[in-house]
């Protein structure tokens, strides 16, 4: 099994860090290239001609690795909303259809078509929240529901982000073709401990940030655009969109034609001399370790807590319906907000999502890491029945 990578990481013996799907710290590596990109955009005129270039596409080749993509069907962007914002403005929803997203899910994958629908005329339908944790099984009754207006599109998270639960994109993607409809993937707390693929799953959108399950910076995201998808207009007017618009030409507006690829849709000002190269580096780390490494890592880790955490006070949805690195805890009563604080104060740190305890450890965390969490959840609970 993969082991630890603390080492690789400047979080001290005396913290627990158990918020990965917050943000991850940043690998001591990533913190050394940023470091000199500071430098080197403090003294740009060492900047070769080919830099910015060389950057961009050793971060599209890795975030391309990690979903088993081609780098040209890769655009860099800046956020999961940005992505999705490309396709809102690409796809074509059909008036009297349906967006299905997710109750409760995060704002990038639902705010969009809110925003859209009573203009062009379909409607937006939340699958509830389901009460066993099974995702998959709710979205798939939503799309087949007899007599339900036809969809057109789903805007989905393949994990919800408060509870863990995790989705069988795979099922879920195979029905919404049987009916003609469109996928996009908000994959940002999958992609690198999930094995994914889009020449299997062939989502129309897959997109995902760097922040936190990729040990990456804020502002560094990457969509996937299938090719069917790649003759759309962007969200931006670019140079570096169009084939042949340069300033080194002695005509600048030589070729206005997009680019044939993903390419086209890469946000305008990509040249980040500092973040692009961190956001390479986590990806390529993830890659090294393998999704089933991590995987198997972190399952190891919440199995541990779930099997320690067990009885009337703690509930924890089945393991088949949860991610293997995302926890979601409920307690009874009105406990959670004291018990958040209460591990902070010990240097255990989890986060409070929509009622719940949602624990999230990554490669950084130890065994040590999760007993000493259970042992002080434990001794918070007995000491609250206590009294």
């Amino acid at each position: 099994m993969l082991p630890s990578q603390r080492a690789l990481f400047d979080i001290p013996a005396d913290v627990a860090y158990l918020n990965a799907a917050g943000w991850s710290p940043l690998p001591r590596q990533t913190q050394e290239a940023a470091r000199a990109a500071v430098a080197r955009k403090g003294q740009p005129w060492k900047l070769g001609a080919d830099f910015a270039d060389t950057q961009h596409e050793r971060a599209r080749a890795a975030a391309a690795a990690l979903i088993g993509a081609d780098a040209h069907d890769v655009a860099l962007v800046s956020s999961v909303g940005y992505g999705v914002a490309i396709a809102g403005k690409v796809l074509s929803i059909a008036p009297g259809s349906r967006v299905l997203v997710l109750e409760n899910d995060h704002t990038s994958p639902v705010l969009e078509w809110m925003g859209r629908a009573q203009a062009q005329g379909f409607t937006v339908e939340a699958v509830a929240q389901p009460a066993d944790a099974d995702w998959t099984s709710a979205v798939l009754e939503a799309i087949e529901r007899p007599g339900a207006p036809p969809v057109s599109l789903a805007s989905i998270s393949s994990i919800h982000w408060s509870d863990g639960g995790l989705l069988d994109v795979y099922k879920i993607g195979g029905a919404l073709r049987r009916h003609g409809a469109a996928l996009l993937l908000d994959a940002t707390h999958s992609v690198g401990v999930i094995a994914t693929d889009v020449k299997v799953l062939d989502p129309d959108f897959l997109i995902f940030p760097t922040y936190k399950w990729v040990l990456g910076p804020y502002g560094r995201a990457f969509v996937y655009v299938a090719r069917r998808h790649q003759d759309g207009v962007p969200l931006e007017q670019t140079s570096f969109g169009r084939r042949d618009v340069k300033a080194e030409n002695p005509v600048y507006f030589a070729d206005t034609r997009y680019l044939p690829d993903a390419r086209r849709f890469d946000m305008g000002e990509r040249d980040h001399f500092i973040s692009m190269e961190m956001a390479a580096i986590g990806m390529e780390m993830m890659a090294s370790w393998g999704t089933q490494a991590v995987s198997d890592r972190l399952t190891s880790l919440t199995r541990r807590i779930s099997q320690r955490l067990t009885g009337p006070d703690v509930r924890v949805a089945e393991a088949r319906f949860r991610a293997p690195h995302i926890l979601s805890l409920r307690f009874p009563g009105d406990r959670l907000g004291n018990l958040i604080a209460a591990l902070a104060g010990e240097q255990i740190y989890v986060a409070s999502r929509l009622g719940r305890m949602r624990v999230s450890p990554h490669v950084y965390n130890d065994e040590a890491d999760v007993d000493r969490f259970v042992a002080a959840v434990t001794g918070a609970l007995t000491g609250a029945l206590a009294k």
